[in-house]
């Protein structure tokens, strides 16, 4: 069955977080899993149908907003920097709150965009390409590859070998020896920098250079190429030739690649034609709270220490895409067309609609809860994205059913010698 029962979770105890998922297979009263069939007959068929007038009015809806808050910021900021300190300050605090709120605003087209990926915008997959296509060019997001990639994520969702996306290490790879010793890399740096710091730079490492360090096949890729081998070479969104994609789908993967560096040639011009800052200021600073969000939702959904991740022989698709979390996101719901609060349906039925996807939540819960098959962790979003951190760091191999385990919990390399 593999090495690592989440018995072993001490961070997490310690931190006084102590939400856990119902359901652990390697219980042996752990529940039997019951069937998509099984599941989708508890939903009602409405929920299924998909409309172009509801798909676009959403879209339009989220663009609106954003006009909106464009404008009005317009009349209240200027990209010109204030010659005193008091005019800088509420100058900096002034963009600082609309980068904020202008790229959670955006995440709302992100995420339709996403939604046509999965065939959920409209009845017609050619029109959900072409929508999703140009908002996610207008993002900076390679949709064919993404489209791809993605796909694969929800197919194989928690495996530990195939998974797509925030596919656990092991403690190798984050340098830790056969007994524990700390070697190298992650193991290593977090000795130096302590827990709270380490756990800051894992917040941080996500959130603001996670994006494009995973579209570039530098971070959180799945370990075999589409062939099922083991990966080879660097796993990035933009070559036609990336491992991660097979001959069939090269000329989208180009046609997504050249649309993208036009899309940053486009930048550049307008950086020429305007100035680098107003830029920086309007488009770029959201763009990358754009990235956080997204990230965010991917870690959350999926990462906590009660949650486990399958080797081969042990992974089902009923399995990972029950290993998937609801959390509660407040207000951002309504920007983000509640993909963090409906995650397990959508994992479960990617080509439902989100705004059907909240009736269908309560159907499956009202199945799923009283099996205990349902995870939905009330932790406020803040608090549960400071506990992964701390408590989500490695998985001890490959094979059987893993938990996270957390470096807090590795002896110190100085207490170890105190002890040989």
């Amino acid at each position: 069955m593999g090495k690592g029962g989440r018995t072993e979770v001490a961070a997490s105890q310690k931190s006084g977080l102590d939400w856990t998922s119902p359901y652990d297979p390697l219980d042996k009263n752990a529940p039997e899993l019951p069937t998509k069939g099984q599941i989708k007959a508890a939903i009602p068929a409405h929920c299924f149908e998909r409309s172009y007038i509801w798909g676009m009015a959403f879209l339009i809806r989220d663009f609106i907003i954003a006009g909106g808050f464009v404008y009005a910021t317009s009349l209240v900021l200027s990209t010109d920097v204030p010659d005193t300190a008091a005019g800088i300050a509420a100058w900096v605090a002034g963009w600082s709150f609309y980068a904020f709120w202008m790229g959670t605003i955006m995440t709302g087209p992100w995420v339709v965009a996403h939604e046509c990926g999965h065939g959920a915008f409209s009845p017609s997959q050619d029109w959900n390409d072409v929508v999703g296509f140009i908002v996610h060019q207008l993002l900076l997001v390679p949709y064919f590859a993404w489209q791809y990639t993605h796909a694969k994520h929800h197919r194989r969702t928690n495996h530990l070998l195939d998974g797509e996306s925030h596919v656990p290490s092991t403690a190798a790879d984050n340098g830790l020896g056969k007994n524990q010793e700390r070697l190298s890399f992650y193991a290593v740096w977090h000795e130096a920098m302590g827990d709270g710091a380490f756990a800051a730079f894992q917040v941080w490492s996500h959130l603001a250079i996670g994006w494009p360090l995973y579209l570039l096949g530098l971070a959180s890729t799945g370990k075999l190429d589409h062939t099922g081998k083991p990966l080879k070479g660097i796993a990035d969104h933009f070559r036609p030739s990336s491992p991660m994609f097979p001959d069939k789908v090269s000329a989208k993967i180009l046609l997504s690649t050249v649309t993208t560096v036009a899309s940053l040639f486009a930048l550049a011009y307008a950086s020429y034609e305007y100035g680098a800052l107003p830029v920086l200021l309007w488009y770029l600073n959201p763009y990358f709270f754009v990235n956080a969000w997204l990230v965010l939702y991917t870690w959350l959904q999926h990462t906590d220490p009660s949650i486990p991740h399958y080797g081969e022989g042990e992974w089902t698709w009923v399995k990972g895409a029950l290993s998937t979390i609801d959390r509660p996101y407040g207000i951002f719901d309504f920007f983000h067309h509640r993909i963090g609060s409906t995650h397990v349906v959508h994992h479960l039925f990617h080509e439902m609609p989100w705004y059907n996807a909240a009736e269908a939540t309560e159907a499956v819960k009202a199945f799923l809860e009283p099996k205990g098959l349902y995870n939905y962790d009330p932790t406020p979003v803040w608090k549960a994205t400071w506990k992964i951190a701390k408590t989500c760091h490695y998985v001890d191999g490959n094979e059987g059913i893993q938990y996270f385990r957390s470096l807090e919990d590795v002896p110190l390399s100085k207490d170890r010698k105190k002890t040989e």
